[in-house]
């Protein structure tokens, strides 16, 4: 009976306990939580009140009256959508760009990251990773003007390719469609591989040391301890970002493309993202343009929920 007595009381005692500290932490980090709300209320009056606008993708409106006042007309703009002579083609380029991105440019910041963790020299390996983080750091604006001069038939790619008698004339690669989505892949991966890097070098260095040491005197090769012992421990991490690649599958760089795409290209350059950006901004249709951006919200949706269920069930780790 002294037994139970005891098992009964002791929980209550550190239920309390733990509720004490807990908002004794609260008032310790009082700063923190002030800035943590800052954020939260931030992404309150920016991301979600802004939501309650999606209700136009199912009302004919106008600029010029109110939410209110504009008529219902139900999936009106979801059927022209789908009706539209440029939906497959819409469809096929932003699903062909995405795909080559997630199978060309997911794999190449692991591989990367693995690369520089063999590194053992110290300095040139902070120098490799300036050098590959810097691109990220200009915008699409800068760094696609720069790709529209080193492209053209002037450029330093045709000179170069030339010059080491690898095509005998230059070639326009934005005045022809079929170089577009092999550009767009190109230039990302190129543009964001070190930044990319990043997560994966920090999960890397939190793979235990003692591994290593026990493989390497049991003579484990580099190739074997890369594929026994480093990727396996950050396989959560890798996991994590597929799923979050996949979720935002039709999503195409909209800087990106838009910057790189012109008239001459367009067969292979139009994306969702610069057709809602067309219709909405350009020709002023908001309904349709919105209906457009929330069957690729709801896509994404059904994606990540998707990718969530396939990654734990296959490997066990999930964002929930």
């Amino acid at each position: 009976m002294a037994d139970t007595a005891v098992t009964t009381k002791k929980p209550k005692k550190i239920k309390y306990r733990n509720k004490a500290s807990f908002f004794k932490q609260l008032a310790n980090q009082k700063y923190l939580q002030v800035m943590a709300l800052l954020g939260v209320a931030w992404m309150l009056i920016f991301n979600y009140i802004p939501m309650g606008g999606i209700v136009i993708a199912f009302k004919k409106f106008k600029i010029t009256r109110t939410i209110a006042e504009a008529p219902w007309v139900g999936l009106q703009y979801f059927k022209e959508f789908f009706m539209d002579d440029n939906f497959l083609n819409i469809m096929q380029n932003t699903l062909g760009i995405s795909l080559l991105k997630l199978i060309i440019g997911f794999p190449l910041p692991i591989i990367f990251a693995l690369l520089l963790n063999e590194i053992r020299n110290v300095k040139f390996k902070k120098i490799a990773q300036t050098i590959s983080y810097l691109p990220h750091f200009l915008s699409w604006v800068v760094l696609g003007g720069i790709m529209v001069t080193w492209l053209s038939k002037t450029g330093v790619i045709n000179d170069f390719l030339v010059a080491s008698h690898i095509i005998k004339e230059p070639i326009s690669f934005l005045g022809d469609a079929k170089y577009f989505w092999g550009l767009s892949v190109i230039s990302d991966s190129w543009k964001e591989l070190g930044w990319s890097a990043i997560i994966y070098l920090a999960a890397i260095a939190g793979v235990d040391q003692q591994m290593y040491e026990a493989a390497t005197v049991d003579g484990a090769t580099k190739l074997q301890k890369i594929f026994k012992i480093t990727l396996p421990s950050i396989t959560g991490t890798i996991a994590l970002m597929l799923i979050l690649q996949v979720s935002g599958l039709l999503n195409s760089n909209f800087d990106q493309v838009l910057i790189l795409k012109n008239q001459i290209n367009v067969s292979r350059s139009q994306v969702i993202d610069t057709y809602v950006y067309q219709v909405g901004m350009t020709m002023g249709k908001y309904s349709y343009a919105t209906a457009v951006g929330l069957f690729k919200s709801v896509i994404a949706l059904l994606l990540l929920v998707i990718a969530n269920k396939t990654s734990k069930k296959c490997l066990g780790r999930s964002l929930y």
